[in-house]
């Protein structure tokens, strides 16, 4: 752990996180994104973004550019459809994780309209997604796509590996980014379910659905945030149904 970081447990309520509504879209910024600009929350050691993103059927996010970005998408209701310029195509639903490797550079869309995949028939449900995009090690890499299904090791309520590029998951059922400092975990929790919070100096701590109590921080709503410095390895204890999706991080963005 880097000695110089001065401890700290930085509660984020969700009431407090910049907002974007369309008609099709209500998206909810854990850090500044698009034209919300705030120099004083621009990241969480390697975590840049953290989107709580809405989309209605039949609409979502046309075909646009990423570069030098490992972007990792967990659908909390509905499904998504993926599309992209290496011609990787899937839907993404919950307990699948997906990672894009935006690397030299890469196009993609995003929407709500899975029955045109071949998939069902038109359904009137929104879907939820939290998109998270995280730092490469290193830029230029080549472009890449990987998606697993991870429902089954959810159901025993612990923590889960979702995306890790780093050692200590290398045998883990998760999908691979390309930051050997980084990982994602979820957790699905019952009532007076627990689970320890990675001990790393930094940590991001994502309440997705539910409530929780953290210790040190207390009740944690559905979309609080807690962002955790050099103060890992606290119980985090479900009020209700929840889930929760925890970055353990042991860089910092340069």
């Amino acid at each position: 752990m880097d000695e110089t970081l001065t401890p700290s447990v930085d509660v984020r309520r969700a009431q407090d996180r910049f907002s974007t509504r369309l008609g099709w879209l209500d998206s909810k910024h854990s850090f500044a994104f698009g034209h919300h600009r705030d120099p004083a929350n621009t990241h969480h050691g390697v975590l840049l973004v953290n989107n709580d993103d809405v989309v209605t059927p039949g609409a979502g996010f046309e075909t646009h550019p990423h570069r030098d970005m490992e972007i990792v998408t967990w659908v909390l209701r509905g499904s998504l459809v993926h599309q992209d310029s290496q011609g990787n195509r899937g839907v993404i639903y919950p307990g699948l994780a997906q990672r894009m490797s935006a690397g030299t550079g890469i196009l993609h869309s995003e929407k709500n309209d899975a029955w045109r995949a071949g998939v069902g028939d038109v359904h009137d449900e929104p879907v939820r997604f939290v998109q998270m995009w995280v730092l490469p090690d290193e830029r230029g890499i080549e472009p890449g796509y990987e998606q697993l299904e991870i429902a089954d090791e959810l159901l025993a309520g612990g923590l889960v590996p979702v995306a890790s590029g780093m050692d200590a998951h290398s045998r883990d059922a998760a999908i691979r980014i390309k930051n050997r400092y980084a990982a994602l975990h979820a957790a699905r929790l019952g009532p007076a379910g627990a689970v320890v919070v990675p001990d790393a100096p930094y940590v991001h701590v994502f309440m997705a659905r539910g409530s929780a109590e953290l210790e040190g921080a207390g009740h944690l709503a559905e979309g609080d945030a807690v962002r955790l410095t050099a103060s890992g390895g606290r119980r985090l204890t479900a009020v209700d149904d929840a889930e929760v999706l925890i970055w353990e991080m042991h860089a910092g963005a340069a």
